[in-house]
């Protein structure tokens, strides 16, 4: 078997080398978000290794100025910008810790995918192919100002935090879309709602048996762009099967944990629940009988989806805990959480297919007195975004919870008619013979924040395909690089240019 040397080995062979060979060298800087100091610095040698304009902001964005080609100092202005920050995840069975290895990566086939965790294609991709032009010697292009942001993954305050004035490009090139034949000309925002309590703990029974319940083996996936594919989610499920089990057999539940990133469908859950050993063989049975359920439904979305079973007197060397929820707090917590809104809400009237308002349970814990609900609600239009974490918000304080929200950042309303969106489309169709498609999308991009800073330049995004983004089945395509790679260099080239209909940009 390929040692992990000659699979990247392999990577940086592939076309564009100088791009893939700057994604080898990022993946293995840790780079999750809010953590994100080693892959600032990165950046910054990187552009002051190239004795370019560098500049780390007060907040860790990574600003690097390039001059124009020879010949080209007139043409437009052009910013290219991407995120450093990655999704960390892992499967369950993965031993890797993030903090201090790097991204284990190998080619299958057409496409780039890690070993059982994240890729950082996104916006690894992105960023490699912005340092590849900054470095290059052979490249014409306008002037350049290379703006890498730091935590778009968990609250965009890279974005937040970059000052106005900084920046004096006229278009925005943002490289975080993951389908190679759209350009993404609008997004929706988010905001992030938080629910927390506490609650009184009544002893196990003495006579009870614990069960470990663990999901396991659901897709997960991006929180936004994959939201509408209908996929299981973890927290969702556990508390279908908590809720069912509570009364006929007298389930305690003990302490829960499920979901990990606010903007991550959640793949896995984990339960200790207590019950009563005279009805312990019949309450299993039941919950196998409403797991076998559920997999049907998810057969086509999540085909590995599990449930693990495992009492806990028979596990070697487990510690059974001695205290959980009251049977009062438990029915009416376990209630809420069943009735928790997950999934689309509503698709957009006005763009078919696209995902209006959203919803993503995406993380529970519930342990020794203290429970918490946390999740991420989306939504082009910002009223309809606000109404629903005011609805959740309604539905948590009804247990008495404390809810706040967090992390709310701002759509970014679409186009069409801009001028770099018509350059872009003619240049799409004149590399490729047919139109892309030009579209919003309903996941988060930074484009609506910075828009809100600097309101005269002209934005759009596009990128290759990645597919399981913030999830351990991410994956790149290689041939799709290359397109997105093509379409950016001639983008690059004909900028500041004549316009189809006349004029320049």
């Amino acid at each position: 078997m390929p040692s992990t040397a000659d699979r990247h080995t392999a990577i940086r062979a592939l076309s564009p080398t100088s791009l893939w060979n700057y994604f080898c060298d990022l993946n293995q800087v840790p780079r999750a978000s809010k953590h994100e100091a080693q892959v600032t610095q990165f950046a910054a040698d990187f552009g002051r290794g190239l004795r370019l304009d560098t500049t780390v902001d007060g907040v860790g964005n990574v600003i690097i100025r390039k001059p124009a080609t020879p010949g080209l100092e007139a043409q437009t202005p052009v910013i290219l910008q991407a995120h450093l920050d990655m999704v960390h995840q892992k499967n369950s069975d993965m031993s890797f810790d993030f903090a201090t290895q790097g991204i284990e990566m190998e080619v299958r086939g057409d496409w780039v995918a890690a070993k059982g965790t994240t890729l950082g294609a996104d916006n690894g991709i992105g960023v490699a192919a912005i340092m590849a032009i900054l470095a290059s010697t052979d490249i014409p292009h306008p002037p350049l100002e290379a703006l890498f942001t730091i935590d778009e993954e968990t609250g965009m305050t890279g974005a937040k935090g970059l000052a106005g004035g900084l920046l004096h490009g006229q278009v925005m090139l943002n490289l975080d879309t993951e389908e190679d034949d759209e350009l993404t000309i609008g997004c929706a925002g988010g905001v992030d709602v938080t629910a927390t309590g506490t609650y009184q703990t009544t002893l196990v029974a003495a006579q009870a048996r614990c069960l470990r319940i663990m999901v396991r083996g659901l897709k997960g996936g991006h929180s936004g762009m994959d939201i509408h594919l209908g996929r299981g989610n973890a927290n969702q499920i556990m508390a279908r099967l908590l809720w069912q089990a509570t009364k006929p057999f007298d389930l305690q539940l003990l302490q829960l944990d499920g979901g990990s990133l606010r903007n991550a469908i959640p793949r896995e859950a984990l339960a200790v629940v207590a019950l009563p050993s005279s009805v312990a063989a019949a309450a299993l049975q039941s919950l196998q009988g409403e797991v076998a359920a559920i997999a049907i439904e998810f057969q086509a979305t999540d085909p590995d989806f599990a449930v693990d079973f495992q009492w806990l007197d028979e596990r070697k060397g487990a510690e059974q805990p001695t205290r959980g929820l009251s049977p009062s707090f438990q029915r009416t917590f376990l209630s809420a959480l069943y009735a928790c809104p997950n999934g689309v809400a509503r698709m957009s009237p006005k763009m078919p297919g696209l995902v209006e308002t959203s919803n993503n349970l995406a993380r529970v814990i519930v342990d020794a007195g203290e429970w918490k609900v946390g999740c991420l609600t989306r939504s082009s239009i910002n009223s309809a975004r606000d109404n629903l974490a005011r609805s959740l918000a309604a539905l948590w304080e009804l247990i008495g919870g404390q809810v706040t929200t967090s992390g709310d950042y701002p759509g970014w309303q679409p186009q069409p008619e801009s001028r770099i969106v018509e350059l872009m489309r003619h240049t799409y169709r004149d590399l490729f013979g047919h139109d892309p498609k030009v579209a919003a999308c309903h996941g988060g991009l930074e484009c609506g924040i910075l828009g809100s800073k600097y309101p005269d330049v002209q934005m759009i995004s596009f990128g290759p395909n990645i597919r399981g983004a913030h999830s351990p089945d991410e994956q790149v395509q290689v041939s799709s690089v290359q397109k997105s790679w093509r379409l950016l260099l001639e983008v690059l080239q004909r900028i500041g240019g004549p316009r189809p209909g006349g004029g320049r940009l």
